[in-house]
């Protein structure tokens, strides 16, 4: 075995993958005696034990990290400095430079341009851009424009900027990419594994039926159930009315649980109230008042039971009948509207004492209390709105003690909930069951795909047979595979969960107003090429130069929000009642950006608030007084003091201060409202827009043109029929308590237009002009890279780090201590982001025995070159980041002392939920490399 050999994840040559739970796990080659060994370590071991292989200065596990670690620096540093005026210009071809042509190995952004150059500009479409008319007349003077323009960055609005979060979202997938997809050039790259991991991750992922469950389910503190439903009498103006109230089972952890009585107004006025209290936080929607009633089947005891007894909100009639297990799941679905009564059974034929019978039993409302429980349960799931005033005085407020019937109607819905629960279940352990059947022939399918050309060769044999007959046998597997997934998926979505009745509802009301007929007849037709064409000409025309109509209508709209912006500003102006303060302010948000740097060094170094720095600075206009300085010193210090200690006395004080805060940020956003207005008028935005519109959308068009898109229309609209009647079937007939028959008849649904479907596919496929084609030849490059790496060769990681070490760039001890340092943190870190799962799932009563979708397991991060043990560094980081806090506009006219003591809580929040957080150590000798290292880079990316 030669050092070009590629180790994937799990493998080791003859080396060891250290595991936290003491366990390491080893392949034997055929000819271990060829290859080094490193010991055996368990998860208290210190990598400093590992012994690198011959020849080698770095181990396996050396290697990888001292790689990640300097592909992240580089990744960081490409991203940022595209904010840059002339990024573009350094980046290299197709961008125009005013230092002359760059090439690939001069280049400062070796990363970026190999994802441009191989992922971006061959994408279909992209491809038939024109170097000079579309990407440097263009795309590159519109974007130079728009960072020339400086908007305001997180620092400026305290607050995360989408921008912000974009950058660091692409720096993580890049940096992903790039640490998965170039491999190290001995082979013994390896990683630290945690054998653990995909038990825990399971676990946290697989909750679909416990969100559905009764009780023992933690919400952010909370386990709130819809336990039952009971009629009250309210007395109006002259005689009692008869309503629905609804009974929560409240639990609180360490404390026992309660129950409280709610109305639907009252959900209603929760939701209003969340609203007032949590501006701008988007909440599900209510669910949809749904008087209807259900009918259950339950047995009926024996013995000296009273059949006279009734209860307000529950009816019951013996039937005679014998069933097993009391039905099943279709016998519990609603059955229409039917009032609540209590009905006296049939004496006729009195039972026996100890002799079981049947009851069919009618549940009030119950469809409305499960699609209450979903709402009130995904409300919760918003940390923000499970802490509110308005949701805890919902759920404590009032609480009633139930009575002997009403205490029956909770246990006759509990036993509902969990007879759902287990069909549920059973629904999916026979679809698993089918689908496992299919095993071997969907191996074979995964091995075909992950192959060379893999998706190539399929929609190769999608475009030559016209149906799913003439497929071959691995093929034809793969579609009843995905009937399988596919009848799961609607299973799920219509039937299995709380919120199934009002989801099916709402789709057969928007299913029943589409007018298909006419929408099939435009499409046929009607060219929606050139109407598109005449929409844009119509928008973007500039007769005799003047603005287009597009540029009126966004214009008119940012000049409102910048005259909105105008009115705040003139009345902090009056309020702060200090012109000197306020003109310093918004010449520093006018200023150029190196004025404003200096100013922000400035507050950093003093260790004091942007604003104090702004109006003590001399770098601005007016030069300030001895008198101003103390004055904005003492605002300062009262606004700390207020916020800190909420102190009604120096909130006083306080409110000069928070009225310049409030005064920077008016002026920040009216700027940037003010430079978007600029960027819209530039006459390149308008081109870039059509041209855009011209590469994408315009094949799009001439492709469903010519494949007769319009007949698909028909079919839609078929399936969506046939399917809701089904689901009518299911919901309203007992289908003999065989899950056997409910899994077929879903089945038997997609089979019926699995037909009409691929012959969409196949009639687009056939008239794409080797579109798609293209397409998947575009996907098989990206998933060429990552499991073989760059054309260009491997990094030579034992090379760079012994070529420092011999020319005295670094020392070798202190080298190796740091990189020994980021595997320790990294193995800290995993075990610590372990650890936090296993105490979450712990909280919120979680277990990995949930049943998964059928097939769920068909693919691996693997298969497409993804090392999982990256993949989930990833997850790792996007959790770690998570928890910056973003502000809503609608906080504009709210208190600002108020919300600074909500930012600092929510700070102290992220920094409590990160508590215990391995530091990521401190290197000097490793930055040494970096100039080598992309040497390096470039060489291995240049292709």
């Amino acid at each position: 075995m030669t050092g070009q050999t590629r180790i994937q994840e799990g493998e080791t040559l003859g080396g060891t993958v250290t595991t936290l739970d003491g366990e390491v796990p080893q392949q034997r080659l055929s000819k271990p005696s060829l290859l080094p060994t490193s010991p055996k370590t368990n998860g208290n071991a210190t990598p400093e034990e590992s012994i690198a292989p011959p020849g080698h200065a770095l181990t396996g596990k050396q290697e990888h990290y001292l790689k990640r670690e300097l592909l992240s620096y580089q990744v960081d540093f490409e991203i940022s400095e595209l904010e840059s005026t002339t990024a573009l210009q350094r980046f290299g071809a197709p961008f125009r430079s005013d230092y002359g042509e760059v090439s690939p190995i001069d280049s400062e952004f070796p990363i970026l341009r190999f994802i441009f150059v191989h992922h971006v500009r061959n994408f279909p479409f992209l491809d038939q851009a024109r170097e000079k008319e579309f990407w440097q007349d263009k795309l590159q003077v519109f974007l130079e424009i728009f960072t020339q323009k400086h908007i305001s960055s997180s620092e400026d609005r305290l607050e995360e900027s989408k921008r912000k979060k974009l950058s660091t979202k692409a720096k993580k997938l890049v940096e992903l990419m790039m640490v998965s997809g170039i491999p190290t050039a001995s082979g013994y790259e390896e990683r630290i594994r945690f054998s653990e991991l995909e038990v825990v991750d399971r676990g946290a992922q697989d909750q679909g039926l416990l969100v559905n469950a009764p009780e023992g389910h933690f919400i952010n503190g909370w386990d709130v159930n819809v336990a039952g439903v009971r009629t009250t009498s309210v007395k109006r103006t002259l005689r009692y009315h008869q309503h629905a109230e609804f009974i929560l089972r409240v639990r609180r952890p360490g404390a026992p649980d309660y129950y409280v009585g709610r109305r639907y107004g009252e959900f209603s006025r929760l939701q209003k109230r969340l609203r007032t209290e949590l501006p701008g936080k988007v909440l599900p929607p209510l669910p949809r008042k749904n008087k209807s009633s259900t009918v259950s089947t339950f047995f009926g005891g024996g013995g000296d039971d009273d059949d006279a007894s009734s209860v307000s909100s529950v009816s019951t009639q013996n039937t005679g009948l014998n069933h097993d297990d009391g039905g099943s799941l279709r016998s519990l679905m609603a059955t229409g509207h039917r009032r609540a009564a209590s009905l006296q059974p049939d004496r006729s034929s009195p039972r026996a004492s100890g002799e079981y019978k049947t009851e069919l039993v009618t549940l009030y409302r119950e469809d409305q209390r499960v699609s209450l429980r979903a709402f009130l349960r995904t409300l919760l799931q918003n940390s923000q709105v499970a802490g509110s005033k308005a949701m805890a005085e919902f759920l404590t407020g009032n609480p009633v003690k139930l009575n002997e019937e009403e205490r029956e109607d909770l246990d006759r819905r509990r036993a509902m909930d969990e007879k759902r629960i287990e069909e549920q279940k059973r629904f999916y352990e026979i679809a698993r069951q089918r689908a496992k059947e299919l095993d071997v022939y969907m191996e074979k399918f995964r091995r075909d795909i992950v192959e060379r050309n893999g998706l190539t060769n399929l929609f190769k044999e999608i475009r030559e047979k016209e149906r799913i007959a003439d497929l071959s046998t691995e093929y034809q597997k793969f579609a009843e595979w995905l009937r399988i997934e596919v009848a799961a998926t609607i299973y799920h979505l219509f039937l299995a969960e709380d919120n199934s009745p009002e989801l099916f509802a709402q789709a057969k009301r928007i299913h029943s107003m589409i007018p298909y007929g006419t929408l099939k007849q435009v499409i046929r037709f009607a060219n929606p090429a050139m109407v598109m064409s005449g929409v844009l000409d119509l928008f973007l025309a500039q007769p005799f130069g003047a603005r287009s109509l597009a540029q009126r209508v966004l214009g008119m709209a940012l000049n409102d929000g910048i005259r909105t912006f105008q009115k705040s500003i003139d009345a902090l102006v009056t309020k702060i009642d200090d012109p000197a303060f306020c003109e310093k302010l918004k010449r520093f948000v006018n200023a150029d950006e190196e004025t404003k740097n200096i100013v922000r060094n400035e507050a950093v170094v003093d260790g004091v608030d942007l604003i104090v720095a702004i109006l003590k600075s001399e770098h601005i206009d007016p030069a300030p007084t001895p008198e101003q300085v103390g004055k904005a010193f003492n605002a300062y210090v009262a606004w700390n003091n207020a916020v800190d200690n909420i102190d009604e006395e120096m909130k006083a004080g306080a409110q000069l201060f928070a009225y310049l805060k409030q005064l920077l940020k008016m002026y920040t956003r009216q700027r940037d409202k003010a430079m978007m207005l600029a960027v819209i008028e530039e006459p390149v935005t308008l081109q870039l827009f059509r041209d855009l519109f011209t590469i994408f959308y315009e094949p799009l068009v001439r492709v469903y043109k010519s494949a007769n898109v319009y007949n698909s229309v028909t079919d839609f609209a078929a399936f969506a029929d046939d399917m809701f009647r089904v689901l009518d079937l299911a919901q309203r007939q007992d289908v003999s308590a065989d899950p056997n028959q409910t899994v077929q008849s879903f089945i038997d649904l997609c089979a019926r237009h699995q037909d009409s479907f691929y012959k969409f596919v196949h009639e687009v496929h056939v008239h794409d002009n080797g579109l798609f084609t293209q397409l998947m030849g575009w996907l098989e490059g990206i998933l060429e890279f990552l499991r073989h790496g760059p054309m260009g060769g491997k990094l030579d990681m034992n090379a760079l780090f012994q070529g420092a070490v011999d020319m005295g760039q670094i020392d070798k001890t202190a080298a190796i201590a740091e990189i020994d340092n980021l595997i320790q943190w990294q193995e800290a870190r995993k075990k610590w982001h372990n650890d936090k799962t296993r105490q979450k799932m712990a909280a919120d009563h979680s277990s990995s025995d949930t049943p998964r979708t059928p097939g769920s397991g068909t693919f691996r991060s693997s298969d497409f070159g993804i090392n999982e043990s990256d993949l989930a560094d990833l997850n790792d980081d996007a959790e770690g980041s998570s928890g910056s806090e973003s502000r809503d506009d609608s906080e504009e006219d709210t208190d600002p002392i108020a919300i600074e003591r909500k930012r600092r809580a929510k700070n102290q929040d992220h920094l409590r939920r990160r508590a215990g957080e391995p530091a990521k150590p401190e290197v000097s000798q490793l930055k040494a490399l970096r100039e080598g290292f992309l040497a390096m880079l470039r060489m291995v990316l240049a292709d």
